[in-house]
């Protein structure tokens, strides 16, 4: 039976509502959404599905879901808003704001670290227990205590976890507000844009699960296999120090969907993402709201890191807290396009020479390591319908 499709879509645009089904048919979505802003305009929002594994509770147009680290882009938002405004000088030590940062040598590590995962705090060496995944000073004490892995600024390994903490930690010295305050006081309150780090239990009901990838069969890649084999490595301390983290089922709680983890936990629409990237693409303001100025956007797209990452085992690009084109992860045709995709899936990314604001968000996870090939279907799509 084919999936019924809700939402508009522009009859230009007919190729991605064609993608986002064939999701469906052939690639195993069970409840997703997808959006598309151009120069301001929505172009696509479109939606189908469930939103549980049991198939009982139909995706519809308010669906939230968990983005894993799609959330980095919201929070490096976040980051650059403040750039703009002269609160934040990306160049300065962190230990500027942060006093207690200053420890194990790191008196002089700037905020461009934090941001290019250059930093070498992609870990805590210290065992850590179940609950300081949740506890937000336990992380940012640990830290600020760390001594980094590596030389900060000579290689770059993807902060998985602790880039939300780092760079959330800042936002809160500066504003007083946790990034998740921040974001809903600042940004996406005004934008109307429907984004969340640390989830009401109001919204609950609305939310999706989480459908958790199956273990790898015999002689699939298994990233954790591989991590785990050394687990004094920092990549295995990202994952599994706090431990519990990568419990099955964990992010379905009301524990995880309340706590702020800005690495990690945002809940939002696809329509959420594309306001966002949306109003980034057509020059920072959307709907009378700025976000940001052009000449911060701009720093957006400039490259700081490339090639070979320390802990995911492939190469990766990174721009200031975002995810850049690549390899085997484009985000469209144009160069200076910026975004971050999730664990499982999701996405959302900015192309300004297309004035393109892109989301997609799905519940059913599938194993890949830059971008979904279901976002690449719709990704190829959308530049196919221009």
């Amino acid at each position: 039976m084919a999936v019924k499709i809700e939402g508009t879509c522009d009859p230009k645009f007919t190729r991605v509502k064609d993608a986002f089904a064939e999701n469906f048919e052939k690639r195993g979505e069970v409840g997703a959404a997808a959006a598309v802003m151009l120069d301001g305009k929505s172009v696509v929002d479109i939606w189908a599905g469930h939103a549980d594994q049991a198939k009982t509770r139909p995706w519809t147009r308010d669906t939230l879901v968990n983005v894993y680290s799609t959330t980095k882009g919201v929070t490096a938002i976040c980051a650059h808003r403040l750039a703009d405004k002269g609160l934040l000088d990306i160049d300065a030590p962190v230990a500027k704001y942060w006093p207690e940062f200053a420890q194990a040598g790191k008196d002089k590590l700037p905020v461009r670290f934090l941001l290019s995962h250059r930093a070498g705090l992609p870990a805590v060496r210290k065992p850590l227990d179940d609950d300081a995944l949740f506890n937000w000073n336990k992380m940012t004490t640990a830290l600020a205590e760390q001594e980094p892995w590596w030389e900060p600024g000579t290689k770059h390994g993807y902060h998985a976890i602790t880039f939300g903490w780092l760079v959330g930690e800042v936002i809160r010295r500066i504003t007083g507000k946790t990034p998740g305050v921040y974001l809903r006081d600042e940004i996406a309150g005004p934008l109307g844009a429907d984004f969340h780090i640390g989830l009401d239990a109001k919204h609950d009901a609305r939310t999706a699960d989480i459908i958790a990838l199956p273990p790898p069969g015999p002689g699939e890649p298994n990233l954790f296999a591989e991590v785990m084999k050394n687990p004094e490595s920092a990549a295995a301390k990202a994952f599994m120090n706090p431990p519990g983290g990568m419990r099955p089922g964990l992010v379905n709680t009301r524990q995880w969907r309340a706590a702020e983890i800005p690495a990690g936990n945002g809940h939002g629409t696809a329509r959420s993402l594309a306001q966002l990237y949306g109003a980034l693409a057509r020059g920072g303001e959307l709907n009378g709201v700025r976000v940001m100025s052009k000449a911060q956007i701009a720093q957006c797209s400039i490259e700081q890191s490339s090639g070979p990452d320390e802990l995911l085992i492939i190469n990766t690009r990174f721009s200031l807290g975002f995810m850049m084109s690549q390899p085997g992860g484009e985000l469209g045709p144009n160069p200076k396009s910026f975004g971050h995709p999730g664990a499982g899936g999701s996405l959302g990314y900015a192309d300004p020479e297309a004035k393109i604001g892109f989301g997609y968000t799905m519940n059913k996870m599938q194993a890949s390591l830059l971008i979904d090939p279901r976002a690449t279907w719709l990704i190829e799509a959308v530049y196919e319908s221009l």
